[in-house]
């Protein structure tokens, strides 16, 4: 048996020995091994040759040559063959793929798990929604890419913190400190007094409601108890903010979306770390005064124009606070963050990348990582979605889970790539038909536990299944998908594009539906019906591990 789980890296170390022959002044160099487009080009390629022609000053044909003649023999490769000018094309065993099977069964959940990450520590932060309001769609999608997106890296090997950052300073939380105190006094939006920047929706109505029924709620580390007293500005404010935290928090829950630590903006300012840092800030010399205002000289680490740090009327710009907040993360340890955002925090990257750097500490540029989001538009009957009575003026992450329920809304949130302006059609999420992809997923996953059902014997008895009689193209192209699978899980967690294992299940369902339609399982001869039935055993297994990625569930019956 081969203990190969992963084609690509097996050949990476084997071309990596093959070049410490050739040429060992080059080890350094990076070992592309891809899938070719056509089949007769080998299962991989490598253009190894081409690269190392400019160094070695000679020809790829005959370096290609000569590591071919300086590759290390294994049991999984069946011949190599230099095509063109100097690729390398490999050719796999027929064995080595059958196996595939075996390596998912006796792996089972742990199939597909790398060791990409070598356990190193990174943070995730990700939703941060201002505690003024119930998330809308676009907070879900950055929760169902964020989730996801955990769910990969620790897949791939890395230990993973979430973390959910609240903006409960600042002008928004006037807004809705002020909005809430209206309503305790009887004052309604249609009210000429109502402020331009009021909140509306009617979740504003059942803070008030709480607040003068002098509630408690729990958010996180809090507990909070309304005093019901209407002039108490401070009091509705910490009250507002809990309970929309509060409300938020059971949001998430229902999304399969949970946190490891919460953090404050508030706390920065309480605790000093903004004044600390805009200290530090000030003696590293990356300061100036002007027109009564303190500037950050971003210019100097690649920003278009310097930026104001404190105004003139003596508040930090929203920047600065995060800047504090990113030099506690990176005191806490995390060498790697990621955050993940809407699209509309895109000006803040260079400024707080630009902060962190002033302060000469060795943070390293590029630090943190951003995953931006684009706009999510939800459509109904062909028509844009805009408002939800209870928001008052946008859709919010509950109406969709209400409505399709939270498979369809966690996949169809995650499944496309992050930077791309996404439609969530409520109609198709809800429809059970193959242009579905939620639905044709699952319903693969269900087929197959209908046919090891009919068969009705012991799943663990296939794992030594006697696998040599998969060769039609059907089953071929089924076991190269599951070759595939831990290298999408590797690319999925290097590009940091949880999507990409959305497409892989799309792909690895439609290859399964069409060996279904074409095929039997449970034929009289008992090698043969073992072997399919130990190979679909192996796809489901995967459908499980890829959909748990997703947050998605993987029904047994439809």
């Amino acid at each position: 048996m081969f203990a190969v789980l992963n084609f690509k890296s097996h050949l990476s170390e084997l071309f990596a020995q093959a070049v410490r022959v050739v040429a060992p002044e080059a080890t350094q160099t990076d070992i592309l091994i891809e899938r070719p487009k056509q089949v007769l080009h080998g299962d991989y390629a490598c253009n190894l040759a081409m690269q190392l022609a400019k160094p070695l000053r000679k020809s790829p044909r005959d370096i290609a040559q000569a590591l071919v003649a300086a590759l290390p023999a294994s049991l999984v490769v069946e011949k190599v063959e230099i095509a063109g000018a100097g690729f390398i094309n490999v050719f796999i065993t027929t064995a080595a793929k059958q196996n595939v099977v075996h390596s998912v069964l006796q792996a089972g959940a742990s199939y597909g798990h790398i060791h990409l990450g070598a356990g190193r520590n990174v943070g995730v932060e990700f939703v941060s929604a201002n505690p003024t309001g119930p998330l809308h769609v676009g907070h879900g999608r950055g929760a169902a890419v964020g989730d996801c997106l955990c769910r990969v890296l620790q897949t791939a090997g890395w230990n993973v913190t979430r973390e959910f950052y609240y903006n409960d300073a600042g002008a928004q939380i006037d807004n809705l400190t002020l909005s809430v105190q209206l309503r305790c006094k009887g004052v309604t939006p249609d009210d000429p007094s109502w402020p331009e920047n009021g909140y509306r929706g009617d979740y504003i109505t059942d803070v008030a409601r709480a607040y003068l029924a002098q509630e408690a709620v729990e958010a996180d580390d809090q507990h909070v108890r309304a005093s019901g007293d209407i002039n108490d500005a401070t009091a509705i404010r910490h009250f507002a903010v809990a309970y929309l935290r509060s409300e938020q928090d059971l949001d998430l829950r229902a999304f399969g979306v949970n946190f490891d630590v919460y953090s404050l903006e508030s706390a920065l300012y309480t605790e000093g770390k903004v004044e600390e840092v805009v200290s530090k800030l000030i003696a590293s010399g990356h300061t100036y005064e002007q027109d009564n205002a303190l500037w950050l000289r971003t210019t100097d680490f690649g920003d278009d124009k310097d930026r104001v740090m404190r105004k003139s009327d003596g508040n930090f710009t929203y920047f600065v606070p995060d800047i504090a907040y990113h030099l506690d993360k990176w005191r806490r340890g995390f060498t790697r963050v990621i955050n993940e955002q809407g699209a509309d925090h895109h000006s803040t990257i260079t400024r707080v990348r630009a902060g962190l750097q002033a302060l000469d500490i060795g943070i390293p540029q590029g630090w943190p990582d951003y995953v931006l989001h684009q706009m999510v538009t939800v459509l109904r009957n062909g028509e844009e979605v805009k408002i939800s009575k209870r928001a008052g003026s946008y859709v919010t992450l509950r109406d969709l889970i209400d409505e399709v329920g939270c498979d369809a809304t966690r996949f169809f949130l995650a499944a496309r790539h992050p930077d791309s302006q996404l439609v969530f059609d409520i109609d198709l999420a809800k429809s059970q038909s193959n242009e579905n992809p939620v639905y044709y997923i699952q319903y693969a996953h269900a087929r197959i536990c209908s046919v090891l059902g009919q068969w009705g014997g012991d799943v663990a008895a296939l794992h030594h299944a006697d696998v040599s009689a998969l060769e039609s193209d059907y089953e071929r192209a089924l076991l190269q998908r599951l070759i595939d699978y831990p290298q999408v899980i590797e690319s999925a967690a290097e590009d940091l594009a949880p999507h990409l294992i959305a497409f892989y299940l799309k792909d690895l369902a439609a290859d399964f539906h069409s060996y279904y339609n074409a095929s039997r399982f449970l034929v009289e001869e008992e090698g043969i019906k073992l072997g399919r039935l130990a190979l679909i055993a192996a796809v489901a297994q995967v459908m499980r591990n890829g959909l748990v990625l997703l947050g998605v569930s993987a029904p047994e019956k439809m």
